[in-house]
């Protein structure tokens, strides 16, 4: 006969370890973490009783399957089901990290929220867990949904999750629905079904556009907190956020800012100097101009501030007193930032590569593609309007008149195929409503209503493996050429294939 208290004092010095699992049939049940458990007698055989802030679980024990003094396992009945199942408790090497208790409890409530929504659906291998190996991120919840002889691949991401996440998801999906149909043997898959908190989806609607047929996809916003579940369609999504600033207004603030540097003597031996030493851009969103060495700010100008400098938020105002402070800077910045420094590890060296890399294709963009146009290069035209990005994007135009986007990245990043969506739509939206001849771009330039061309340029072993899947579910309109550098770019850029 089983020794019940035994059991009892066994189970309470796992549960107060502070590394205990519970698992159901082998799944982790996560929304006990913070175990709380009772076992007690109704009839002949005991009631254990688990409890948290996340979940309530009542089993009836039919017999111990195993104990010792870091496991127990128990043959327990589910109530309302015949055939018996298995109850384990773990104590744990470590605590399970926050986050992925957090998005464990996620996976568990989503399950029951599938249920409840496709009632008639069949939902399997739903899973949290980091596949490295597939570039599957721990971020999502991710399984298949069957309905009738239909399969489809599941995405799904919780309201806990930062915009970024949210924002990622499709990336992830596609690579997910590849996975699923390289391994899906009985049925067909349809395709993705996503589902985003409620009030998210604009974003990955937008990128949804990009798209080819063979990615059918079909978006659900959902509240968590059990409230209803929304359909959404991506055609209904609107503009795509962006913002065309009229040229003229651009050169005006570009000649302003260039006439007050030209003023300051610790800048004038600068100013005379290529543009990849310094050059002046105009900052999205705020009426202050940036000069830049090699792409990194280190002085800002403004009507109403004039100049300050500094490196990243600490910037003061640049007087009489304060020049020596500027030239001491500049200094640092040349002996550090160029491409014949010889501290190759100095942080002002590895700051801001992108801006780096944008500086040399906008000083010789030649040298990326002898068929792009040289006086006609833009940065960040048109501008996002979700803010910064961790890529550059520049706009120019080939010498027979078709618009490229290029997206420039120095760090292997597996969001940069959807990254050059994003810019392509904001782009290809405004080609077609005729904003850039309107608002003084490419002047003298007659330009090809095809759509524009996308060059994705990194260095050559900079490319995520994800690449290649991800470029094969975007839409044939969208046509990329990865370009890829040298790893030795900063010291002058050499093209070592395109593809």
């Amino acid at each position: 006969m089983t020794d019940w208290f035994e059991l009892d004092r066994a189970l309470g010095a796992i549960a107060s370890s502070g590394s205990a699992e519970v698992r159901e049939d082998g799944e982790w049940l996560a929304e006990l973490a913070a175990l709380h458990y009772e076992l007690r007698h109704e009839g002949k055989t005991p009631l254990v009783h688990l409890w948290s802030d996340e979940r309530n679980l009542t089993r009836r024990v039919l017999r111990v399957r195993e104990h010792s003094r870091d496991r127990i396992v128990l043959e327990v009945r589910r109530f309302g089901r015949a055939k018996p199942g298995r109850l384990e408790f773990l104590r744990a090497d470590s605590p399970r990290s926050p986050g992925r208790i957090t998005r464990e409890q996620f996976r568990a409530r989503f399950q029951r929220i599938l249920a409840e929504r496709f009632p008639d659906a069949i939902v399997d291998s739903l899973s949290a867990s980091p596949d490295l190996e597939h570039s599957f991120s721990g971020l999502y919840v991710r399984g298949r949904m069957r309905e009738g002889s239909s399969v489809w691949a599941v995405l799904a991401v919780s309201s806990a999750e930062n915009a970024a996440a949210i924002e990622g998801i499709l990336t992830f999906a596609i690579l997910w629905l590849d996975w699923t149909r390289d391994h899906s043997e009985r049925h067909a898959v349809e395709g993705l079904r996503l589902f985003v908190p409620a009030g998210t989806s604009r974003f990955l609607r937008e990128r949804a556009l990009a798209l080819s047929s063979g990615a059918r996809t079909e978006i659900f916003e959902f509240q968590e907190t059990g409230g209803p579940m929304q359909k959404m369609d991506p055609a209904e999504v609107g503009n795509v956020a962006s913002r065309l600033t009229a040229r003229r207004d651009v050169e005006s603030m570009l000649c302003a800012a260039r006439d007050a540097a030209a003023r300051v003597p610790a800048l004038v031996p600068l100013i005379g100097e290529s543009a990849g030493h310094i050059r002046a851009n105009l900052l999205p969103g705020v009426n202050e101009v940036a000069f830049c060495f090699y792409g990194l700010a280190f002085a800002r100008w403004s009507r109403d501030n004039g100049i300050r400098f500094g490196l990243g938020d600490r910037l003061q105002r640049l007087t009489g007193t304060t020049e020596a402070a500027l030239k001491r800077l500049i200094h640092q910045l040349v002996t550090h930032r160029s491409s014949v420094a010889s501290d190759t590890k100095h942080s002002l060296y590895r700051a801001a590569p992108e801006r780096w890399l944008e500086s040399l294709v906008l000083e010789g963009s030649e040298k990326l593609d002898a068929q792009l146009d040289p006086q006609h290069v833009y940065s960040q035209v048109p501008a996002l309007l979700a803010g910064s990005r961790g890529v550059l994007d520049l706009l120019g135009v080939t010498r027979r008149g078709r618009l490229v986007v290029i997206e420039l990245k120095a760090t292997e990043d597996i969001q940069l195929p959807m990254q050059a969506v994003d810019y392509w739509l904001r782009v290809r939206r405004h080609q077609l409503m005729g904003d850039f001849h309107r608002h003084g771009y490419f002047v003298g330039v007659e330009l090809d209503p095809k759509p524009p061309l996308v060059w994705i340029v990194a260095p050559g072993l900079r490319f995520h493996p994800a690449t290649d899947t991800l470029l094969r579910y975007l839409s044939p309109e969208i046509q990329i050429t990865r370009v890829g550098l040298s790893e030795n770019w900063r010291r002058g850029l050499k093209i070592i294939f395109r593809q």
